[in-house]
């Protein structure tokens, strides 16, 4: 087996349900026109704003198969590189004289080049998600792949030579959240220099009501009521971080398969957007906090959604024995749920 088949090589496709609206295609747009004049690119913004699904559509438009890696806190430059791992043993028997049995083995060290190297050596869309989480030491070998487009070899790599010439099709695509969250390094500025930084913030409204239709198959009507919920939040002072479209996808899948209704006499929409969003909007887990969120979550769902109509027709059938509500009924059909991104 060549060593280059033991990394795994993504074939790029169109994504699924992907949304692009105005907003997106000009986000698009850009990166491939700095692709095109060479030069890599970095998505940069919070976490749920799309970045790793803009990262991947965009390698689908560049055509190329993509290696991908995911920053880790524990990567050193072989993990990127390549490094030996394993033994490679050689046997020779000698039987030439028909008498005398002659042996020899030979044992070494197996070299395996890692995804840089293979994304470099065959000219593949590289994207490195989140790379800030890498150490910037581990990153370093990144500068003279991104600039001189040269790799330097490490001397156990039979072969080649000391160096790598980077393949011209190579692309670079990075992904990272903002220095101020945890578990991210702060990436060198000679690394950063050799880079376009796209910096994503929460998309507009229609973009988002898009993608949580795509996401869900709700209605745009219950899909609009959601967003504007998210997006009232987080224009509140009362949260500690701002939810994101992501927040508007949960509650839509959730409703999906627990069979609930966007309408503010909803026990399973109400507690839903609780559960969430207040999930979503704070890191301390305090219970001020979670009573102070409920509150203006309920507030919200009061003003942009309205009450379920009652049924033309004469009151609500009863329940069946041992049931609840409509909004406690158990679940018996998961086929028709939309999966995961």
């Amino acid at each position: 087996m060549p060593i280059e088949e033991m990394t795994t090589v993504l074939e790029p496709r169109p994504l699924p349900n992907f949304v692009e609206t105005k907003a997106v295609k000009d986000i698009t747009a850009r990166a491939l026109g700095y692709v095109a004049a060479g030069f890599p690119i970095h998505f940069r913004g919070v976490s749920g704003t799309g970045k790793t699904t803009l990262a991947m559509h965009v390698a689908a438009k560049i055509g190329r198969p993509v290696v991908m890696i995911h920053g880790d806190e524990e990567f050193s430059t072989s993990d990127l590189v390549g490094g030996e791992y394993g033994y490679r043993i050689r046997k020779v028997v000698d039987n030439f004289i028909h008498s005398v049995l002659k042996t020899e083995e030979d044992m070494q060290r197996r070299w395996v080049d890692n995804r840089l190297t293979v994304a470099c050596k065959h000219g593949f869309t590289l994207i490195y998600d989140e790379f800030t989480r890498s150490r910037p030491e581990a990153n370093n070998v990144l500068l003279s792949v991104l600039q001189e487009r040269m790799m330097d070899l490490p001397a156990a790599r039979e072969g080649d030579g000391n160096y790598l010439r980077v393949d011209p099709d190579f692309t670079a695509i990075f992904t990272s959240n903002p220095e101020e969250y945890a578990g991210v390094h702060r990436s060198q500025d000679a690394l950063r220099d050799r880079m376009i930084t796209l910096d994503l913030d929460h998309y507009d409204e229609e973009t988002e009501i898009q993608i949580t239709v795509a996401k869900s198959g709700l209605s745009e009507a219950d899909a609009t009521s959601i967003v504007r919920i998210v997006r009232a939040l987080r224009e509140s002072d009362a949260i500690e971080f701002a939810p994101t479209v992501r927040g508007a996808m949960m509650i839509a899948k959730t409703l999906r398969i627990r069979k609930g209704v966007v309408a503010r006499d909803n026990t399973v929409f109400r507690q839903t957007c609780i559960d969430i969003l207040s999930s979503e909007t704070s890191r301390v887990g305090d219970r001020a906090h979670h009573s102070r969120a409920a509150e203006v979550i309920s507030n919200l769902i009061d003003k942009h959604c309205a009450s379920r109509p009652m049924p033309a027709e004469g009151p609500p059938e009863p329940q069946q024995p041992g049931l609840g509500p409509e909004s406690e009924q158990p679940v018996l059909e998961m086929a028709g749920a939309t999966e995961g991104e």
